[in-house]
């Protein structure tokens, strides 16, 4: 049992906080990061809210432009080549990647374990497995952590850059995963932690929403459309559907 409709085939998960610790590192770069722009600006710190609101779940450089827009500032565009001290949108996105890369590096990447334990059981149950992540690194991340063998499609980052996708809360990346796995909207779950993620399941009339409440946000999920909220995967393995 994997506590799921039995019209559900596929499951699509996000990556950062749903099935890997590296949600907190992310978090911790966005915040040394944007800290440091705030104090020049004399700006209050980043927050847990800050975070939830406008960077958690999006692509990089979608983040670091509503976040900044929320405090007034408005860097200029800039350039992919931007270097990681340039005060350009592009530049305070590397500054920001090349740290959480630092982070990861020295702090390592673990699964949850009960994330793997799902993962364990939605194989044996035969549904198909895709990762859907705004993250650009998500490739590394899934090797580092030892989940690459269970995921069969990955749309990440670099997959939304290069084929020009909306970024979460647009439903675009996980449609793309369904696509990719030969499967319709209706009969895939979407696992997120992020309310962008669970607003992104909803508008792309998934069959069925999981949140994960990894930040003490219930409520909050389940407003931005989660079917079910739990705070582990493995929770499901305990849910009659």
């Amino acid at each position: 049992m994997i506590g799921l409709p039995a019209a559900i085939t596929t499951c699509l998960f996000d990556l950062d906080g749903v099935l890997t610790s590296t949600a907190s590192l992310h978090r911790a770069a966005w915040r040394r990061t944007f800290d440091e722009i705030l104090a020049r600006h004399g700006e209050g710190e980043f927050t847990d809210e800050d975070y939830a609101a406008h960077v958690d779940g999006r692509p990089r450089l979608d983040g670091v432009r509503a976040f900044l827009a929320s405090r007034g500032l408005n860097p200029p565009e800039g350039g992919p080549d931007d270097p990681p001290d340039a005060e350009t949108v592009h530049g305070i996105g590397t500054r920001k990647n090349d740290l959480v890369l630092r982070l990861i590096d020295e702090a390592g990447v673990d699964p949850f374990p009960g994330s793997l334990r799902y993962l364990r059981a939605v194989r044996e149950a035969g549904l198909a497995i895709g990762v859907v992540t705004s993250s650009a690194n998500a490739a590394g991340v899934l090797d580092a952590a030892g989940l690459d063998e269970f995921v069969q499609a990955r749309v990440d980052g670099v997959t939304i850059t290069t084929e020009g996708l909306r970024g979460k809360p647009a439903p675009d990346s996980f449609v793309a995963c369904a696509r990719l796995l030969g499967v319709a909207p209706e009969a895939a779950a979407v696992f997120e932690d992020a309310l962008a993620g669970v607003e992104a399941g909803r508008a792309g009339g998934f069959g069925h929403v999981v949140g994960v409440d990894r930040a003490g946000q219930p409520d909050a999920l389940r407003d931005a459309g989660a079917d079910v909220v739990v705070q582990d995967l493995a929770d499901l393995l305990e849910v009659t559907p």
